[in-house]
Formats: C-alpha cells, sequence, structure tokens
C-alpha cells in the first residue's frame, strides 16, 4: 500500500514521504496513528494543502521535545529493590520502573520512550540509559539501582 507520511517515522520516512509499506502496517498502525494517510490523488492534494501547517507542527514538536531533553539529560535517579548477597536482585528492573521513578522525579515519561538495550536490569548499580523523546532527540539519564 503506498501511503503519504503525515510525520517522521523512524526507518521509514520523514513528512510528506510517498512510501510503499505492507498493508497490515498502514491499516493497523500507522494510519490509526494518524502517522500517514493513503496515497491517493485526494489525500496528496490535501496534505499539499496543509504541509506548511503540518510542518510547523512538526517543529513545534521537535523543539518541545529538545527542551525536555534539556532539563532530562543527566537525571539520575534510584530504584530500589530486593536483593540477594551477591548483587543480584530477585526480579529485575523494566522500562515501567524507570517511568515510574521519572514520574516520581517530575517528568511525565511514557514506558515505551526508555531504551533499555541490554534488556532489564538485574543487579545492583548504576545504569546508563536513553530516553527516546522525538524520533530526532535521546535524552541520556542514569538509573541507579539498590537494594532494599
Amino acid at each position: 500500500m503506498q501511503i503519504i507520511l503525515l510525520e517522521k517515522v523512524v526507518n521509514l520516512g520523514n513528512l510528506g514521504d510517498i512510501v510503499k509499506v505492507k498493508d497490515g502496517y498502514a491499516r493497523n498502525f500507522l494510519i490509526p496513528q494518524r502517522m500517514a494517510k493513503r496515497a491517493t490523488p485526494a489525500a496528496m492534494a490535501e496534505f499539499e494543502a496543509r504541509r506548511a501547517e503540518l510542518e510547523k507542527a512538526a517543529a513545534e514538536k521537535l523543539a518541545a521535545a529538545q527542551a525536555e531533553a534539556e532539563k532530562l539529560t543527566g537525571t539520575n535517579v534510584t530504584v530500589a529493590r530486593k536483593a540477594g548477597m551477591d548483587g543480584r536482585l530477585f526480579g529485575s528492573v523494566g522500562n515501567a520502573d524507570v517511568a515510574e521513578a521519572l514520574k516520581a522525579a517530575g517528568f511525565a515519561i511514557d514506558k515505551s520512550s526508555i531504551r533499555m538495550p541490554d534488556g532489564p536490569l538485574k543487579a545492583i548499580g548504576e545504569f546508563p540509559l536513553d530516553v527516546a523523546l522525538h524520533t530526532d532527540v535521546l535524552a541520556n539519564i542514569t538509573v541507579t539501582v539498590a537494594a532494599a
């Protein structure tokens, strides 16, 4: 299916690009999330009429994400969990736990924005993590896992 992207999508394209994707990806994700529209002649004409408005909204989102990233970068949050004598946790610290700790620190971050490349944290210590506030904006935080 050919679609017009209404915002930047990671690994797919930028605002205004006409791309071909699998039907299910377009129908079940991109179109319901208002990230894309079918590439019909009428939709293309409507997009061109609204292009400046969409670009302005995208620039505002990017600026807001960059401002939030400046506040968030360098933040250190602590999560306490039960641990054994060797420093391993009885469980793990996932992105939902980190999002909850950030919420307690005053940041409204969605758990899907927290990038944990090595999976859940399973030991005591300090771990650097990234928070993706926008497709182009990453903030670096430090999560300290402490024994409770």
